[in-house]
């Protein structure tokens, strides 16, 4: 049996302070795990579960820009959206009687795998949310909410962020295993995402939510050994990226409005960000944005790239604007894989440094009303700075530069690198792994027979 845990920003560094995760992967071993760009969830989380890239699997972000409805889908998307098999169905095929259950991984709704949890809140017509999960048997839920309670979506991203939230799908996770007995466990544990993006990843806050992180670890490392015996028991910990400090900010939107290729419409004084009629715009996502441009013009595309890239047009150049590393434009996006139709025609990568923000508005008494709520769906990007939000008012700051780590830019250093942990000897036969390894390393563990 194998369980994988996913955990974003976890760090080498950071286990030293975590005694039950240390203690588990000791006899084990441990070795570098480098995110492929983008270096953010849904795609490091599909990378790990094919094997492939974003050419091949389609998720090229956080979310998704369909050109055709003109429409952008933030957090929302299901399975489907992954092109290509995942552990669970490579095992089905192999053998239908190998059973794998998924907890909390984004993109698992409605997957192939025999039992399933993930947050799947009921959108009222009042625009308000009642808690609930999708769940595989679908009466799973009902009965972990009998034991558990809803499970608290509230804490699980966002400002309320928080352990609780971690709590329950552990807590969820060992009752799964104890009636379901998988041969397979993949489970998302999201403490650490917020303190780092918010105080910092060396902040004193974000040391506390490693501590917290491991005691809940140490919770289902107990639980499940109450389920299986230890011989049958085999763990890995990857992280899915690394958060690095930021103290700069860039708004690819303001400066395409700016060029005149971005194109607003007002509502009540607001302005929104008017896709039909916009030449290009932007897709943010932490440390990089998707440049969708209409009808994919290519003087368009071209005067993007420039724009970025602070083309010489004497000498053919590029200096790129401040905080800006790479431009991808058509082949070059293939340098990281990210040749999908459903990946915008310019990509805008960051320097470690500094990261992007959604913002079109030039003046803050013009942005529509989601941009100070917590609203991640209407938002064409992730918006870190809800992690900021006044309480009492329920407003979030207009304010980017309050944010104080980032990630998904290419980790090309030791810094912006994880770490995959096992407690298996001998299953990590190399000090240096990436994120595609990671199928492979369970399909082949159980491949065995060892499980």
């Amino acid at each position: 049996m194998i369980v994988l845990l996913s955990i974003p920003a976890l760090r080498a560094s950071d286990v030293a302070h975590m005694p039950r995760l240390a203690a588990l992967t000791a006899s084990g071993g441990a070795a570098t795990l480098t995110p492929s760009f983008p270096c953010v969830t849904w795609p490091v989380q599909a990378n790990m579960l094919t094997g492939c890239l974003p050419r091949e699997h389609g998720v090229v972000a956080n979310g998704f820009y369909w050109r055709e409805q003109q429409s952008v889908e933030m957090w929302t998307a299901s399975n489907e959206r992954i092109e290509r098999p995942q552990i669970w169905d490579l095992l089905h095929q192999r053998d239908p009687a190998v059973t794998s259950a998924v907890w909390f991984p984004m993109l698992s709704k409605r997957c192939g795998a025999d039992y399933v949890c993930m947050p799947a809140p009921v959108h009222n017509p009042d625009g308000s949310e009642s808690l609930w999960c999708y769940t595989k048997p679908t009466e799973l839920y009902g009965t972990l909410r009998e034991s558990l309670g809803d499970f608290p979506l509230q804490h699980f991203w966002g400002p309320m962020a928080n352990i609780r939230s971690t709590a329950w799908i552990v807590d969820s996770a060992i009752r799964a295993a104890g009636q379901f007995k998988p041969q397979f466990f993949y489970v998302y544990l999201p403490h650490l995402d917020y303190a780092s993006q918010k105080f910092g990843p060396d902040s004193f806050q974000q040391m506390q939510a490693v501590q917290e992180l491991d005691e809940q670890i140490g919770k289902l490392v107990d639980g499940f050994g109450e389920v299986y015996a230890p011989h049958e028991l085999v763990w890995l910990a990857a992280s899915e990226y690394a958060v690095t400090p930021v103290q700069h900010v860039l708004y690819p939107n303001r400066m395409l409005r700016d060029a005149g290729l971005l194109r607003v419409r007002e509502e009540a004084g607001a302005e929104y960000l008017d896709f039909a009629n916009s030449d290009a715009w932007c897709l943010v996502d932490h440390q990089f944005s998707h440049v969708f441009v209409r009808n994919q013009q290519a003087d368009v595309i071209q005067r993007v790239r420039q724009l970025f890239a602070n083309t010489n047009t004497h000498t053919n150049t590029d200096t790129h604007v401040a905080g800006i590393a790479e431009v991808l434009v058509g082949a070059d996006r293939a340098k990281y894989g990210m040749d999908h139709a459903r990946s915008g025609e310019v990509i805008l990568i960051s320097t470690p440094d500094s990261w992007q923000a959604y913002y079109w508005w030039q003046d803050d008494r013009r942005a529509p009303p989601f941009a100070r709520s917590v609203d991640i769906h209407r938002k064409p990007g992730y918006d870190p700075v809800e992690l900021f939000i006044d309480l009492p008012t329920k407003s979030i700051p207009l304010d980017a530069t309050l944010v104080r780590g980032s990630h998904g830019a290419p980790a090309t250093s030791l810094a912006q690198k994880g770490v995959l942990l096992t407690s298996q000897a001998g299953l990590l036969t190399r000090t240096e792994f990436v994120d595609t390894d990671i199928a492979a390393l369970v399909l082949e563990w159980i491949g065995r027979g060892a499980v």
